[in-house]
């Protein structure tokens, strides 16, 4: 008889857990994430500005149970710099994604719905915006409007919209085949009403999914060009900041100056990476029934 048989019972052997599917292992790894990215919010929050303020009495100490970063040259807690400087990220990139897919929403659709012209003209603009090299354009926009938060906001707006566009006029291009648009194009239904009514809910998934994975890209390339001295202010508990100082230090052993913050900016921007792809999974019409 074969023991692989899902009828048998099998003593001491029956599982104590029941093996997840697909899209239950998506949820949980998305409900995961989205705790890490709350607590470190909550904590930028909670934690006292009074623990980064200057105290030469507690300068450049190594991590410990008081200090879990340590602490720097001024004696400023570097735990506490960390989480802030994490949150300022992530509220930056999540406004400057949303900009840029709005952006991208607005240009594909058109590019799809708006004829002939209006496509060669867009599709220029996104060959022109993929051609120039993401961290270069950044640092001329930062740089040409003084930098600062609003700098960094608009740059990374302006520069990672091209792709995602591509990907809505392609969705747009199919949709404008579909019967159900043909049949309210015949009944005398306009651009806009077809466009807001048939194609926006289609292309929603796309447009969530671009929105997280585009969460990322916007705070690596904040924290690069704070990190070259064209983005946030240095008053700025900002990790490109932080990481900036700390080379300074690097050579007389104070480490954890630079390793707490970089690795935690790399978790943060993995988790992001995770939901992405999870996300991008459940919305699969072939894996999603996993």
């Amino acid at each position: 008889m074969n023991q692989s048989d899902p009828a048998l019972v099998i003593p001491g052997r029956q599982r104590l857990i029941p093996k997840l599917n697909r899209r239950q292992r998506t949820l949980g790894a998305i409900l995961f994430s989205f705790l890490i990215l709350a607590g470190i919010i909550l904590a930028s929050i909670l934690l006292s500005n009074e623990r980064i303020a200057t105290h030469f009495e507690a300068r450049n100490l190594a991590p410990s149970w008081t200090h879990l970063f340590g602490t720097d040259w001024l004696g400023r807690d570097m735990f506490t710099r960390t989480m802030k400087g994490l949150s300022l990220s992530i509220g930056i990139g999540m406004l400057a994604s949303t900009v840029s897919v709005c952006v991208a929403l607005i240009l594909g659709m058109a590019s799809a719905t708006m004829g002939k012209t209006v496509d060669t003209a867009i599709t220029w603009l996104v060959d022109v915006f993929l051609g120039i090299p993401h961290l270069v354009a950044l640092i001329l926009i930062a740089f040409t409007l003084g930098g600062g938060a609003k700098g960094v906001i608009v740059g990374v707006a302006c520069t990672h919209w091209p792709s995602l566009t591509r990907i809505i006029r392609a969705e747009v291009m199919q949709l404008r085949a579909a019967q159900f648009v043909q049949v309210s194009r015949h009944m005398g239904r306009s651009r806009i009403w077809i466009a807001a009514k048939h194609m926006l809910p289609h292309i929603l998934p796309q447009l969530l999914v671009g929105l997280v994975l585009l969460f990322p890209h916007a705070i690596l390339h904040e924290a690069s060009i704070t990190f070259l001295g064209f983005g946030l202010s240095p008053h700025k508990p900002a990790i490109g900041i932080i990481l900036s100082e700390s080379m300074k230090y690097l050579s007389t052993g104070m480490w954890w100056l630079a390793f707490f913050p970089g690795l935690s900016l790399l978790v943060v921007v993995r988790i992001f990476d995770i939901i992405g792809d999870n996300l991008r999974l459940m919305i699969d019409p072939h894996r999603g029934h996993e």
